[in-house]
């Protein structure tokens, strides 16, 4: 039996040494890789996580909390006096495509598309919003629109303010929307002023009577709850040009 070369053992162990510690380099070089990795994925998901539960946090929190209180007080809104003016007598239906423009920004009465935003959303973003014409539409039926402006938009905590209070009004007894102003559909709101309430009414024993109908509007700097409850209650569903039908 040939007997094993020394050197050639001697090599056989370098490499296996040289073998095990390539070995043992690349583990760790897995587990580096890996525990980057980790890192990274575990970032992104806080990155996504953490605004999410604080949104739904304060969402939670505006959902507990009455209309009056959501928002800043009636002192900080800045709000203007209502203004009330009789209507133009244009209590008529205006198909698509013919346009309509209204005078007053926003309108708060005046013709309209023969169909209404649909009572099942209380909340518009630009994105999404109907016809300006069609929200005038709800008008008639006795909703209060708290119409906002793009500063407002760009705003967040606000808007956030503004969707928990339409969702507050979000039941059969309450017409309620809230929705965009841009500065595509008319002229901007008086300097400073950033929301909108605007009201239909009219006479409860004569709805119909356009001589006794009013618009209504109520400019305000920021939104505020309390301002927009008590604009909101000032006239009930049956001051309202069509307040049965809906």
């Amino acid at each position: 039996m040939a007997k094993k070369n020394p050197k050639n053992l001697e090599r056989r162990a370098k490499v296996e040494q040289l073998r095990q510690q390539q070995a043992r380099q690349e583990k760790r070089r897995s587990y580096l890789i890996l525990g980057v990795c980790v890192v990274i994925v575990a970032g992104l998901l806080a990155a996504a996580l953490v605004p999410y539960l604080r949104d739904r946090a304060k969402e939670q929190e505006l959902a507990g909390t009455s209309v009056a209180k959501i928002g800043v007080s009636e002192a900080a809104a800045d709000c203007g006096e209502i203004i009330t003016k009789k209507t133009d007598g244009k209590q008529t239906h205006i198909p698509d495509p013919t346009p309509i423009t209204y005078a007053d920004a926003p309108p708060s009465f005046g013709a309209h598309r023969p169909q209404s935003a649909s009572f099942e959303r209380n909340f518009y973003t630009a994105a999404d919003r109907p016809e300006v014409a069609e929200l005038v539409h709800n008008l008639e039926h006795g909703y209060v629109i708290a119409w906002y402006d793009d500063t407002l938009a760009e705003d967040q905590d606000q808007l956030d303010q503004l969707k928990a209070i339409a969702d507050k009004y979000q039941d059969a007894n309450t017409r309620f929307i809230a929705a965009p102003w841009t500065g595509a559909d008319g002229k901007a709101f008086p300097q400073g002023k950033h929301l909108a309430l605007t009201r239909w009414s009219a006479d409860a024993k004569e709805p119909g009577n356009q001589d006794k109908q009013r618009g209504n509007w109520q400019y305000c700097g920021q939104a505020s709850g309390a301002v927009i409850s008590d604009f909101v209650a000032k006239w009930p569903n049956a001051e309202s040009p069509e307040p049965g039908i809906m």
